[in-house]
């Protein structure tokens, strides 16, 4: 027999949507755990997480409600008020990200993709290989490459504030997110106060 929480789960993340977040997942630790000794490897996982980039930002435009950035991205003035009702412990619940979770979905998903069209240009910077191959970049192949490492530290930061965040957000509203982004069902609306 259900509990009546389990019985007022309603679909929330669609499967495409769950299917890019772990896919994503996968192929960026991989890219990030080859960089240094497996480049064929770092290469074909970074075309990966570009491909899948890409493939969010079609999906944030076109795809199910809560995967359309129209549904989670927030005025700054808004995700700073969302912020300052957490430290007070007064945030309330969304069905879909809340303000600072659509804040950190767009800084990663820019970061991710300067990453990939970085590391695209770095190979043919460097190794006169792919697609961006006739443009010269090798003249500018230290500046691709600062900004290559640049933003792969920049969402090194990011990867453990999203993960506190989902924490803090779990326990906050009594749920779980890991849960909701692996069957994509989270608790529905008991009152007003759920978006």
């Amino acid at each position: 027999m259900k509990s009546r929480s389990e019985e007022n789960r309603i679909k929330v993340w669609d499967p495409l949507l769950r299917l890019f977040h772990w896919s994503l997942l996968i192929a960026f630790v991989i890219a990030y755990l080859t960089q240094e000794e497996e480049y064929e490897l770092h290469l074909m996982a970074g075309y990966v997480v570009l491909g899948l980039v890409c493939f969010r930002v079609v999906w944030g435009l076109v795809g199910s409600r809560r995967a359309r950035f129209s549904d989670f991205v927030f005025p700054p003035a808004v995700t700073l008020r969302y912020l300052g009702d957490v430290i007070r412990g007064q945030a309330r619940r969304y069905l879909g990200h809340n303000p600072a979770g659509g804040m950190m979905v767009l800084a990663m998903l820019i970061s991710l993709l300067v990453i990939g069209i970085s590391g695209v240009a770095l190979d043919a910077a460097e190794n006169r290989a792919g697609p961006l191959v006739g443009m010269k970049l090798f003249l500018y192949a230290d500046v691709i490459s600062e900004i290559h490492e640049l933003f792969t530290d920049i969402i090194s930061v990011l990867i453990p504030l999203h993960l506190l965040g989902v924490f803090f957000s779990s326990r906050a509203h009594q749920e779980n997110l890991v849960r909701a982004m692996i069957d994509g069902r989270k608790r529905g609306p008991a009152d007003g106060n759920d978006d």
